[in-house]
């Protein structure tokens, strides 16, 4: 666990970290403290063989436990995989930022994916 009791998980091959995903606080204000943003990141030649669902079908019961109702996942675009993966477990894509990360020398669009934990009592 990290700072705010958020949890951090990795995944390794033969000792060789190979991906992780975390939990971060979404907002600062207390109104928002039952959301997190969530990150998954596999190494290069790892995407595809069904870790990163692994690390966030491992993540999502230590959130709800922790009382989490919202998660919110990010993704420099285009990148499919990600795409795919957030949608195939069950996350809706609520918007698309235009221009507001900058990699690899060009301005790139933003996609979030948000995934209800724990609905309404």
């Amino acid at each position: 666990m990290q700072g705010h009791g958020l949890p951090w998980l990795v995944a390794d091959a033969g000792g060789r970290l190979v991906g992780f995903s975390c939990a971060t606080r979404w907002k600062t204000r207390s109104a928002y403290r039952h959301s997190v943003e969530t990150t998954i990141y596999l190494a290069p030649g790892f995407e595809g063989a069904g870790i990163g669902k692994a690390l966030y079908s491992a993540l999502f019961p230590i959130l709800r436990e922790a009382g989490i109702h919202a998660v919110i996942g990010g993704a420099a675009l285009p990148n499919p995989a990600s795409e795919a993966l957030h949608e195939r477990l069950g996350f809706e894509r609520v918007a698309t930022f235009r221009q507001v990360g900058f990699k690899h020398g060009r301005w790139v669009d933003v996609a979030y994916w948000q995934l209800i934990l724990q609905e309404p009592a």
